[in-house]
């Protein structure tokens, strides 16, 4: 090619470009996007990404909040090195501590799980015809017997009609006296409720209901496998008359005892209640949780249905409580008086793990993944006192040496995040900041909880159940379902049968007229009731 015609090459080339140029100020203009433009536009497209990212951990990962690995980046800790540390620079009037070494744990065999369960021995004989010897025809006579193997046997529950009759007693001498015969009827237990509902059947729907979360219409098909037509009409109504009428005196009780503690928890969830007063079908309803802390005294866990979520409930429910109470962020709990609010660290820790890109569950540079450490180098010095048996004092000035220092430095870092506006990373943040007035007040006392997972784990109880029923029908009902959960669990929280202790209660029957004394006979923790109605292990 001639110089000339590079040259003119080269010039078609230079107005192409500029022509191009020009054509993309014209879009530029015609569309009215700017360099800061693109760069909102470049943020919502990453804030979506990571919503996106969230929203399939969430409907496709793991449920689990746990690391995958321990990350080896400077907040990376060994408590090894720290393990005497902490007992050293304790007061030396403390108690010696017994350390307890680990041991695996042992497997349980067949004959320890089938220790309380009744024995019934078959034995396999010979027909009488072929107890004959081959050989000579004499009479075979036994000479050992061997166990080859054992069975596990399933003996469905049964129904029985039991009928009271009450015998009449009369004098044969006064018989003859037609003014005054003296005649006494045997007196007859009176009935729990004006039906042939016992206190039996009564607990059994209560347990199938709100322990292992069966729904009442697939109750009602259960009874016709025992040959009895119970509709869920029925069941319901017994269930809601005997909460009103005898378990919420107990009920009562237990909230008195909670109210005198010095810890308690709480949290809430929705329900949906159908034929709610002046309120929609849709409309959201909530079931409160109300329970006691971790200190050395027995559980106590109660349900409340509220038609709000208003902080009054909290407020009402608590009054005359004066201790520490532990409860997740919600503003709500800020209305309930003379109380002392901790901060749940396991509600931190969660809104910086959802906050973590994608695989970089292990990269120490992302700052969510610090601030989950944070978190996670205070949950590890809870489990290494706990691990040691260190007294309630111990923990208390363990956590003084070695936690608030960890809370201080996490304040200090959170200050120093800058964080993009609707970002998972900014909210939690946000949310860590506005809990900073409650995050050290733990340290007050070795009682107290670090996080509001027990109440938490209660709530997941009525949740799972919520799966099922889907929904109360009635206010009335909503009000016995929190009475029956709230029965149920804290028998369960102290180790019982629920079904036993149901049934005992029901049998005893407490009035509003028995003193405390007496409904403390009741309690899940008194010595007759808990060796009544423990769970056999």
């Amino acid at each position: 090619m001639s110089v000339g015609a590079k040259d003119i090459l080269i010039r078609e080339l230079k107005d192409s470009l500029n022509e191009q140029r020009e054509l993309n100020k014209t879009l530029r203009s015609a569309l009215n996007i700017s360099n800061i433009q693109v760069q909102e536009l470049t943020v919502q497209v990453k804030l979506l990404n990571e919503q996106i990212d969230y929203m399939k951990r969430k409907l496709f990962g793991s449920s689990r909040e746990k690391m995958e690995q321990q990350t080896d980046g400077q907040l990376s800790f060994n408590l090894s090195d720290e393990a005497d540390e902490t007992i050293e620079e304790l007061p030396a009037a403390e108690e010696e501590i017994v350390v307890k070494k680990h041991t695996r744990k042992k497997k349980v065999t067949f004959a320890e799980k089938t220790k309380n369960l009744p024995v019934e021995i078959r034995e396999i004989t010979l027909p009488e015809e072929e107890q004959i010897c081959s050989i000579c025809g004499t009479h075979l006579e036994v000479i050992g017997k061997e166990t080859v193997r054992k069975e596990l046997e399933y003996i469905p529950a049964t129904l029985k009609v039991v009928e009271y009759v009450s015998v009449h007693y009369g004098c044969p001498k006064c018989k003859t006296d037609e003014e005054k015969p003296n005649i006494i009827h045997a007196p007859v237990p009176p009935a729990l409720l004006r039906s042939y509902a016992s206190p039996s059947i009564v607990a059994w729907v209560i347990y199938s209901k709100y322990v292992n979360g069966m729904p009442l219409y697939r109750r009602e098909k259960d009874w016709l496998q025992y040959g009895f037509e119970l509709s869920r009409a029925t069941m319901a109504n017994w269930v809601i008359e005997c909460t009103d009428k005898y378990l919420r005196v107990l009920y009562e009780f237990y909230h008195r005892l909670l109210l005198s503690r010095e810890f308690a928890m709480a949290d809430e969830s929705p329900i949906q209640v159908l034929k709610e007063e002046g309120r929609e079908a849709t409309a959201k309803s909530y079931m409160w949780l109300f329970r006691s802390g971790e200190d050395d005294t027995p559980p106590i866990v109660l349900y409340k249905y509220a038609s709000t979520r208003s902080g009054d409930v909290a407020k009402e429910f608590l009054k005359g409580f004066n201790g520490y109470l532990m409860a997740d962020g919600y503003t709500g709990y800020n209305k309930v008086q003379d109380i002392k609010r901790c901060c749940c660290f396991a509600h931190i820790r969660r809104y910086f793990f959802d906050a973590i890109p994608k695989g970089k569950n292990r990269d120490i540079s992302c700052p969510a993944v610090q601030g989950v450490e944070y978190c996670d180098k205070l949950f590890a010095y809870e489990r290494h006192f706990k691990e040691k048996g260190y007294s309630y004092k111990q923990i208390k000035n363990g956590r003084l040496k070695k936690e608030k220092p960890v809370i201080e430095a996490f304040l200090s870092w959170l200050e120093k995040q800058k964080t993009i506006k609707g970002s998972k990373f900014a909210t939690a943040v946000t949310y860590a900041l506005n809990r900073k007035e409650h995050m050290m007040t733990y340290l007050e006392d070795g009682r107290c909880s670090l996080s509001n997972n027990l109440s938490e784990q209660k709530m997941k109880s009525y949740v799972i159940g919520r799966k099922g029923w889907l929904f109360s029908d009635s206010p009335e009902g909503a009000e016995a379902s929190a009475i029956s959960y709230s029965i149920a669990e804290t028998a369960l929280a102290n180790g019982l049968n629920v079904y036993k202790y149901i049934t005992h209660v029901l049998e005893k029957r407490p009035t509003e007229e028995m003193a405390d004394s007496e409904l403390e006979k009741l309690l899940p923790w008194n010595d007759k009731v808990f060796e009544m109605c423990k769970i056999e292990r």
